[in-house]
């Protein structure tokens, strides 16, 4: 619940900026910044909040920015332009069209995100039982 609620306000943050820019920018760049801006956020937030880390760390950093600025800078552009290719005969307005396309990449983003941060930035790691006496 805590990334699905962290996920939402990242998602606006993401999803707002794309669409102010995209016009001014293009779609490679207004993404670039719009989810650079959501990544800011959703670091801070995420590693705090969702997966309660004590501290954030140079370590955690660089590995939740390689982890999600593949995901952010390299998967979601490709996903963009796969929606838009999807939904070219299903949706007349070229705006709605972008929009729905940006949606639909962000929430494919969330799922590969929450395993990167979970498996590579934030593992769980089990407490070693007490040896036998």
């Amino acid at each position: 619940m805590r990334f699905a609620g962290v996920g939402v306000c990242n998602t606006a943050i993401d999803w707002g900026l794309f669409l102010l820019l995209h016009g001014h920018l293009g779609i490679t760049l207004a993404n670039f910044v719009s989810a650079s801006a959501g990544m800011a956020f959703s670091f801070v937030v995420n590693g705090l909040f969702t997966f309660r880390a004590g501290r954030l760390t140079l370590r955690q950093g660089l590995l939740f920015v390689a982890t999600t600025g593949t995901v952010m800078w390299v998967a979601q552009p490709l996903l963009i332009h796969g929606w838009l290719w999807v939904l070219e005969h299903l949706l007349d307005d070229a705006d709605l069209r972008l929009a729905a396309a940006k949606l639909a990449s962000i929430a494919c983003s969330l799922a590969l995100n929450f395993a990167a941060y979970r498996l590579v930035v934030w593992p769980v790691t089990r407490q070693a039982e007490p040896a036998p006496r």
